[in-house]
């Protein structure tokens, strides 16, 4: 590979999808067109702000506090002081160096790979397609911040772990930045197996609990969270009806992954019916929350009403005929 090769490379066929490329470059060129994998991989991991904001985060939140409430440390603004330091003789600073050094060699025997499981991206694979779905759904963002995958480092991770009774359903994942996700992994452990058992809660005498176990044949489409019927007293033709299995009162009481599992199973049930009937133009999705919202069984379930034009004499306006005289309204200049 010559100069004048290389050149043109790096200035008119690098296509660039990552910053991944030129820094590899970079590295190579540096070091006499040589380097470890290691090496290229560090200074790749330096390029990276969000994993500095994530160890910034862990010094500033986690050691730096535990160190300050035993008096080792303090702090001034995003300044840490080692109390006592003046008084040390180097001698005792390289003693103190090798008792840490000591320390972290036993910690790192003792745990091997397990002290970094928590930063791991392969914890349990989730194949690319899972995972593409998963930050689609998610608009490329952290679903609980709303951070870009611009800002920060977003991976798919299980709602409910694995390792508390979470499935491995694309209902049961999220797309989540480091900052959120590890907030979620400090929630107790209590909490995930409460909300894991309150998805077998059944009602009975509920309709839409008893369709689950009793009238199985109306179910067109399920999956571990949700599923979908027909409506029985249908708005127009193939109006759809998608409910959770637990028993939840309305849309405000349901997880954010009967939501996702829901969600799931409207854009499948959408892409079925545009393709079965050419003559749907729209549609309409709503619930009905609260017997003054005209809500009559107590069990959350979202409508999917499909629209074709000249089934009603003018649809402007859609939703906002709910209350009478309040569909049609001029626009506004």
């Amino acid at each position: 590979m010559t100069f004048q090769e290389l050149k043109k490379f790096i200035a008119e066929d690098m296509s660039m999808s990552h910053i991944y490329q030129p820094v590899m470059l970079i590295e190579l060129l540096k070091n006499k067109g040589s380097a470890k994998e290691e090496e290229i991989a560090q200074v790749i991991l330096n390029r990276d702000p969000t994993q500095l904001d994530y160890y910034i985060d862990k010094v500033r939140n986690m050691v730096g506090k535990v160190l300050a409430n035993r008096q080792i440390t303090t702090r001034e603004k995003t300044v840490h002081h080692l109390n006592g330091f003046s008084e040390l003789t180097q001698e005792q600073v390289d003693e103190l160096i090798n008792l840490c050094m000591d320390k972290l060699v036993e910690y790192e025997d003792k745990r091997g790979d397990k002290i970094w499981e928590h930063r791991a991206t392969d914890r349990e694979a989730i194949s690319g397609s899972v995972r593409y779905q998963v930050l689609l759904r998610a608009g490329r963002r952290c679903e609980m911040c709303g951070a870009s995958v611009a800002d920060k480092a977003i991976d798919v991770d299980h709602i409910i772990p694995r390792s508390l009774g979470g499935l491995n359903d694309i209902s049961n994942y999220q797309a989540l930045c480091w900052e959120c996700n590890t907030n979620k992994g400090n929630r107790d452990k209590t909490n995930f197996k409460e909300l894991e058992n309150q998805y077998s809660h059944r009602e009975e005498n509920c309709l839409f609990c008893d369709v689950q176990s009793k009238d199985r044949q109306r179910v067109i489409a399920e999956n571990s969270l949700a599923y979908a019927i027909r409506d029985g007293f249908p708005v127009t033709e193939f109006h759809t009806l998608f409910i959770p299995k637990r028993h939840a009162k309305d849309y405000f009481e349901l997880t954010q992954a009967e939501v996702n599992a829901i969600n799931q199973l409207i854009q499948e049930q959408k892409t079925k019916l545009d393709k079965f009937d050419k003559t749907i133009d729209g549609y309409n999705i709503g619930m009905n929350c609260g017997e003054t919202a005209g809500q009559t069984v107590f069990h959350c379930h979202v409508h999917l009403i499909p629209r074709r034009k000249g089934d009603v004499e003018n649809p402007r306006g859609g939703i906002r005929h709910l209350i009478a005289g309040k569909g049609y309204y001029e626009d506004k200049k």
